[in-house]
């Protein structure tokens, strides 16, 4: 019979590749961030990249990200200093000394002139770490321990000379025979024979011989390069890498440091050979990647010694930090999240960093191909209509959760006051009062009931959940004109973004319940001019003073003329008297304190407002008295109202107002109820 395999799964941790388990990421909240900041006046693209930076309820953002680059970069230099390999000889020289001093006191049989002559050796020697080496390599030592200790200091400095270039090879090079170095030599000799091919090859022929000889090069010593290089450029990238971080070490030591360093690397491996292969290396990989940080330096301020090797992998890291942080900082031009290292991340601050980065990475993503965001003629992102869409339903809903809120009004959820049916149907709401769907209502019953493995045969129940009612249009129809104030004051006072959330949610309201009407919006500062929706909520704050109310009334007039069969609806934001005026010629006539003359062409135009049948309601913002004077008198000319709500209630009073001049009669009356101690009516 045929043998059996067994199937076997291998589990590993997550690595902060892609999860195919991953559910979609969410936009909602993105969205929603992104909206307030190009209504504050960001362009789309920095709002997406605020948001970004910042994250969300349950998302790190990159500045976490960089908070924690920057706190690993510090620690790393708060922590070591570089002293680490001067140290180790010291203490192995100070050692062998002792074991020496030692055993000429402990042996007799030498004669007293040698011992002596030794004695007088080891007490001058020079305080110099290098120099004391230096003048011992000729010192016939008497203790074996002694001996063994002088070796080490040797073979440290070599282990660590090759460990700077060669990460591992300090311990992997502990206890080396003399086959291990002369591997060494003979794998420094052939990689520098292969960096100078590859130097002078010139030719498509020289650089299928760099590939042969690359080939060659590491059947013979892979071993050394754990990185596993696929080519030479890639084998020069990472030694050069290394290499860099090396000198960077070099650069950032103290003179008298780099002095003791040079002077004993003379006596690593008891050879200057090695110093001579190493010094070639470094010369070719300088040349080969000149684009590498070779001048750079660092200031370690730390107890903890770092040896050559080590050291030279803490200024690799402090690299791969500086990368990281670069590339987390998005402020180079053509920045996408997709540049962001994931393994390099992984390595240096985890797997969860990674997981984060790479769920930002698909965040930016969703959002660009959402449709939520679209390139304009001029290549700027703009929010689509249907972010705009998206944007004034949350507002939308904002605002009717505060007007329930107020005085126990339910959600605004019918699509119109009483009137004729729009064909829509919805679920029953506690409240309702609209007709009975019966069709639709006996369906629900009864899919209800089978599913529920019930039988209809003998009768059926009804329940609330399976009631649904018709929705109902407004009979008339409403011409609305929403001017804003969009003045210095405006945005100097904080009221910009709550005015562009108002236009939003009211000409969302009107383009999808009442989509019979017509909405005008008007924004007036020195001078006034009609807007859509998208132009508005995407304006910059007007730094211009002025208050050009007599513009925008009249333009809101000639809309009105527009629609004589419609009722006019004229609602007005404003935190300011008019300052400003039309002249006869089209030119802008400005002056604080208000000119006459300007006061008195915006009442003409608010009478002529009047004569048209618009009901008016003014939304005073802000506590001046003169203000407030003058609205009360401008409101009381055309038989309108005043409200003055605090701005987390602007959207509710201006579609409260909207949904009171448009409704039943005595709807707008009970309007002023809905804000208790908030706001106030001024008749």
């Amino acid at each position: 019979m045929p043998r059996r395999h067994e199937a076997r799964s291998r589990y590993t941790p997550y690595d902060g590749g892609p999860d195919p388990l991953a559910p979609p990421v969410d936009i909602a909240e993105a969205l929603d961030s992104i909206g307030e900041d190009v209504m504050a006046g960001y362009s789309p693209e920095r709002a997406m990249r605020e948001f970004l930076r910042r994250g969300g309820q349950s998302q790190r953002g990159l500045d976490d990200l960089a908070r924690r680059i920057a706190e690993k970069r510090r620690e790393l230099t708060q922590r070591h200093n570089l002293d680490g390999t001067l140290q180790e000889v010291r203490e192995l020289l100070d050692h062998a000394v002792l074991s020496e001093r030692g055993q000429l006191a402990r042996d007799i049989s030498m004669d007293d002139g040698d011992r002596a002559l030794r004695e007088l050796t080891l007490d001058n020697l020079p305080p110099s770490t290098a120099a004391a080496v230096s003048e011992l390599s000729t010192y016939d030592w008497q203790s074996r321990e002694a001996r063994e200790d002088y070796e080490k200091i040797k073979d440290l400095l070599g282990r660590e000379m090759l460990d700077q270039r060669f990460a591992g090879m300090k311990q992997a090079l502990e206890n080396a025979t003399d086959e291990d170095r002369a591997a060494i030599n003979e794998m420094l000799t052939d990689l520098n024979d292969l960096l100078s091919k590859h130097q002078q090859a010139r030719t498509s022929e020289d650089t299928a011989a760099v590939d042969r000889a690359f080939a060659d090069f590491m059947d013979k010593h892979g071993e050394f390069f754990p990185e596993n290089p696929q080519n030479v450029e890639e084998l020069i990238d990472a030694m050069a890498q290394r290499a860099a971080a090396a000198q960077r070490m070099m650069n950032s030591m103290t003179a008298a440091q780099r002095a003791e360093l040079m002077a004993l690397a003379a006596q690593a491996f008891g050879s200057p050979a090695l110093m001579q292969q190493l010094a070639q290396l470094d010369a070719s990989l300088q040349a080969l990647r000149p684009g590498e940080d070779w001048n750079g330096s660092e200031r370690f301020d730390g107890e903890q010694g770092l040896g050559l090797g080590d050291g030279t992998g803490v200024l690799q890291d402090i690299a791969d930090l500086d990368d990281l942080g670069e590339q987390l900082a998005q402020s180079y031009d053509g920045a996408r999240l997709d540049d962001i290292d994931l393994d390099k991340l992984a390595q240096q601050l985890g797997n969860d960093a990674a997981v984060d980065a790479r769920t930002l990475q698909r965040l930016e993503q969703a959002l660009r191909d959402s449709g939520y965001l679209k390139r304009s003629s001029d290549g700027q992102l703009k929010l689509s209509p249907k972010a705009m869409r998206q944007l004034g339903k949350a507002l939308l809903k904002d605002v009717a959760t505060r007007m329930s809120g107020r005085q126990g009004q339910r959600d605004l959820r019918q699509a119109g006051a009483a009137g004729e049916l729009s064909g829509a149907t919805r679920e029953w709401q506690f409240g309702d009062t609209e007709p009975w769907d019966v069709t639709r209502t006996i369906t629900n019953a009864v899919r209800r009931t089978v599913g529920e493995g019930g039988s209809v045969r003998e009768g059926l129940r009804l329940r609330v959940d399976d009631v649904e009612v018709s929705e109902t249009e407004a009979r008339t129809q409403a011409a609305v004109a929403l001017l804003v104030d969009t003045s210095f004051s405006m945005a100097m006072d904080g009221r910009w973004v709550p005015m562009k959330r108002t236009a939003l949610a009211l000409h969302t309201l009107i383009r999808s319940r009442f989509r019979g009407d017509a909405l005008q919006l008007i924004g007036f500062g020195r001078h006034a001019q009609v807007m859509d929706i998208e132009e508005l909520t995407g304006l910059d704050a007007m730094w211009d003073k002025g208050t050009n109310l007599h513009h925008a009334l009249l333009l809101a007039n000639r809309f009105f003329r527009k629609h004589p069969s419609a009722q006019p609806v004229l609602l007005i934001v404003t935190d300011g008297e008019p300052t400003s005026h039309l002249e006869p010629n089209g030119e802008v006539y400005f002056e604080y304190p208000p000119h006459p003359l300007t006061v008195a062409y915006s009442v003409r135009e608010l009478d002529n407002s009047g004569r048209l049948g618009a009901q008016t309601t003014f939304f005073r913002l802000g506590s001046d008295p003169g203000l407030a004077r003058f609205v009360d008198s401008m409101a009381r000319r055309v038989d309108g109202r005043v409200v003055a709500p605090e701005l987390d209630d602007l959207g509710a009073a201006v579609l409260g107002s909207y949904l009171g001049s448009r409704g039943p009669a005595g709807l707008g009356d009970h309007y002023g109820d809905w804000f208790g101690d908030r706001g106030h009516w001024v008749e």
